[in-house]
């Protein structure tokens, strides 16, 4: 089956809101076998709506549409799709009482009169309540096609398409040879994306059925593996063994699938290895403790860290010698081990990572360009030290540097 979404709403088009129900939308209809085939946004015009809906219909005579369901001016999209299936607005009592119940549960009496027009329904639509908002998702059907209307707060749409939307889609599929789409990511980390894929090599031409996309980012290269048109059970299967095809070829660089955190992950290892952790921070200025204090039972592992940002904290609070400092810079690798060192004693901990580097945009030297990261990671007496350069903007170099802190310590927690 396949279905176009069509996203209202003058603020995605200005970058004001990130349209995140379309992706939300995709991810699940894929679920049911459904296929996106495109996407539009548009702004709150009844013109641009009216041509973004009929240009859908008439694709695929099958549409999703989110947003402009609400009781303002601007709110149009049901007005427009009712004159598109010759339906007139017509008010709906029963559902007017359950607006006014509404506001009055909320203590907001008398209910605004503008919330009446949300109670104004297409003649022989179908109404999906919405028990988590004021506008009521809509189902028409009829000579142009279908069109789901949808609320465009993300929250409200996502409880629509879970309770009203794809049940009756997964049943408007049945008797036609029900098929899904399906997806799984291995993420890895520590390489560029062109390495991988040398590494990866003539793999990747023995995963068919799966098709196999690149992603990058400030965390490293996911691989998302997709498989389309098969049986639930049969798509799994391709799944699996396509992924089984890649990961020799992934080594020590893949950590996990889906939306696995390398923080998770190194908060396992320690956890399991009975280890206590503290970090040591210049350049990312607390990204790691944010990272690994964001794992759910932190506390269980993680006693804390220092940011030491200026040379006099790195002197006071890790007992880093000024004299290395004043010899090597405060970029450099002897100062790294000594910070890992330090806060390793002061905490009173086994583990420990440190990172010092320049983040950007200005105090890079030709010596020491901007990116220029080193990292140090200790477990109980063994230590490893790291220098890499990472390209980017001020913040993309200190996440990079923040993952591959995480991922230096859990190279050394698996040896």
């Amino acid at each position: 089956m396949d279905i176009e979404l069509v996203t209202i709403g003058t603020e995605l088009l200005l970058g004001f809101t990130i349209d995140t129900n379309a992706a939300e939308l995709a991810r699940v209809l894929a679920t049911v076998g459904a296929r996106v085939v495109r996407r539009t946004t548009v702004g709150d015009d009844p013109g641009d709506i009216d041509r973004a809906m009929r240009d859908a219909l008439t694709r695929t005579r099958f549409v999703i549409a989110t947003g402009g369901l609400g009781p303002t001016r601007d709110d149009m999209t049901k007005k427009v799709v009712a004159a598109i299936f010759e339906a007139p607005l017509e008010l709906d009592s029963g559902y007017l009482e359950v607006l006014r119940q509404r506001f009055a549960a909320m203590g907001r009496v008398p209910m605004p009169e503008s919330n009446r027009s949300q109670a104004e329904i297409p003649r022989g639509a179908t109404v999906l309540p919405n028990n988590w908002g004021t506008a009521p998702g809509l189902w028409l059907e009829g000579p142009p096609g279908v069109a789901v209307l949808l609320p465009g707060v993300p929250n409200e749409m996502r409880k629509l398409v879970e309770h009203e939307v794809v049940p009756r889609i997964r049943e408007k599929g049945k008797g036609k040879g029900e098929t899904v789409v399906r997806s799984l990511t291995l993420r890895t980390t520590g390489i560029g994306e062109s390495s991988l894929a040398a590494q990866i090599g003539e793999r990747e031409d023995r995963i068919q059925p799966a098709t196999l996309a690149y992603l990058p980012s400030v965390n490293g290269v996911d691989l998302r593996l997709t498989v389309s048109n098969l049986p639930a059970e049969a798509a799994d299967t391709a799944l699996k063994r396509a992924a089984a095809e890649l990961l020799p070829g992934l080594r020590a660089h893949y950590y996990g699938d889906d939306t696995t955190d390398l923080a998770a992950i190194v908060f396992g290892l320690l956890r399991d290895g009975g280890h206590t952790l503290a970090v040591a921070e210049s350049c990312t200025g607390g990204m790691l403790g944010e990272r690994i204090t964001a794992v759910p039972g932190a506390s269980a592992v993680f006693r804390g860290g220092v940011i030491a940002y200026a040379n006099e904290v790195k002197v006071a609070s890790l007992g880093v010698s000024l004299a290395l400092i004043n010899e090597h810079g405060a970029v450099s690798e002897p100062v790294v081990r000594a910070m890992a060192t330090g806060v390793s004693e002061r905490f009173g901990v086994d583990t420990s990572i440190a990172v010092t580097g320049i983040a950007g945009p200005d105090g890079g030297t030709a010596e020491k360009p901007v990116g220029t990261v080193w990292l140090a990671a200790r477990v109980q007496d063994r230590e490893q030290v790291m220098k890499r350069r990472f390209l980017g903007e001020r913040d993309e170099v200190r996440a990079r540097s923040a993952q591959a802190g995480l991922d230096l310590l859990r190279h050394m927690l698996r040896q």
